[in-house]
């Protein structure tokens, strides 16, 4: 695919589908992770005279104006990291971001507002799909696509838009992309997977494909009690995909048949009910045996034995995919797992890839170096499925 430099960008309008869809609590960006990685696109472009267009979702909206999911404090911290203002446009097609558009000198950034606003973003109807991509493309000249996070999905700004206009992938996609090979052409061995998150169900494309290409998986997360019971343990209170438990069984022999190593927990951190995020008010956990939870344990974090376990299965590892936190670690009493597993991840030799979502938000809000490891990819589901072998449509739509 043609990457920026392939593209005459000077004195050009330039619209760039980025992920700025960072969370919000009262309005206040809690992790601008995203931000920051869209910068280095923007910026390269503004510095070649182009007049940059950005563009993105927040959230899910239901097709319409939602002050909730307003990208305007996106706009704001945009400007901050870029070092100059941003023009905000308050819709996304219409007067405001025409206008806005038109006075853009060479340089200049404009960001308009959520592309979710518009119910033509996300349909599923080709037809109203193309006519909101059609509007999009009356603004621009050129198109990069930038947002990784959004390239699995079949929206408007993704998939149809640069179909219209001269495209190329932005570098933030370009790196993604370089890493996601290394992970599935090319892997350094021994090769370990730490797959974490809630459900099974999530994950199941994805452990299903590494099974015939990691040396060992290791799991975590609330994920961990349908393995545990399919293994025949009881799981007391805790999270279980029973429907999934056929599949589960038929994982756990197939790695023993392809002499994958599939690790599971030996203990475990229980609490009686599930705490309060809020207030991290204390939840009083006890740490059980993997194999006896009590009636009415809630499995909310891995325990110190396996966190020390993982660690190990870490240290001699050359390659790495981490996707999915170890437990509840928005929570200090069961934040030790993620924390445990995080810096068995630095520790290791090995070229480490943060596979985003709620994996690159532990390594922020635990306060770990984020430059100390390998990659920290800003789209969870998108990495998941480019390593599931699918076809992601807006890489397909960058494609010549």
């Amino acid at each position: 695919m043609k990457t920026i430099d392939d593209l005459e960008v000077a004195g050009r309008r330039v619209f760039v589908r980025a992920d700025l869809n960072v969370p919000l609590e009262s309005g206040k960006i809690t992790d601008d992770g995203r931000i920051r990685a869209a910068v280095p696109t923007i910026r390269k472009l503004a510095e070649a005279g182009a007049k940059v267009i950005v563009a993105s979702h927040l959230g899910r909206p239901k097709g319409a104006p939602d002050p909730a999911f307003s990208l305007a404090p996106v706009a704001a911290r945009l400007g901050e990291l870029l070092g100059g203002p941003v023009a905000f446009a308050s819709d996304t097609v219409g007067e405001s971001a025409r206008a806005t558009v038109a006075g853009l000198a060479d340089g200049q950034v404009a960001l308009l507002e959520n592309l979710r606003f518009n119910p033509g973003e996300t349909s599923k109807d080709d037809a109203e799909r193309g006519a909101f991509a059609e509007q999009l493309a009356g603004l621009a000249d050129a198109y990069v696509g930038d947002g990784f996070g959004a390239v699995h999905r079949k929206h408007a700004s993704v998939y149809d838009l640069p179909a219209r206009l001269p495209h190329a992938a932005g570098g933030l996609i370009a790196t993604e992309v370089g890493v996601l090979k290394q992970l599935s052409e090319d892997v350094r061995r021994p090769y370990a997977v730490v797959l974490g998150g809630a459900k099974v169900s999530d994950k199941l494309g994805v452990i299903d494909h590494l099974l015939e290409r990691a040396d060992r998986i290791l799991i975590g997360g609330g994920m961990v009690f349908t393995f545990l019971k399919a293994q025949g343990h009881e799981v007391g209170a805790s999270l279980l995909q029973e429907d999934q438990l056929p599949v589960v069984r038929e994982y756990l022999r197939r790695a023993a048949e392809r002499g994958v190593e599939f690790v599971l927990p030996v203990d475990v951190v229980v609490a009686k009910e599930f705490p309060d995020l809020a207030t991290k008010a204390p939840a009083h956990p006890t740490v059980v045996p993997a194999d006896a939870i009590p009636a009415g344990g809630l499995g909310l974090d891995i325990g110190p034995r396996t966190t020390e376990l993982y660690a190990a299965k870490l240290a001699d590892a050359a390659t790495v995919f981490w996707n999915g936190p170890m437990g509840v670690f928005e929570h200090p009493d069961f934040a030790a797992g993620t924390r445990g597993v995080t810096q068995a991840l630095l520790d290791s030799p090995a070229f480490t890839v943060v596979g985003g979502g709620d994996s690159a938000a532990a390594v922020r809000i635990l306060g770990f170096d984020e430059t100390a490891f390998g990659h920290i990819s800003t789209g969870g589901g998108a990495s998941l499925e480019y390593l599931e072998g699918k076809t992601l449509p807006g890489l397909a739509a960058l494609e010549d």
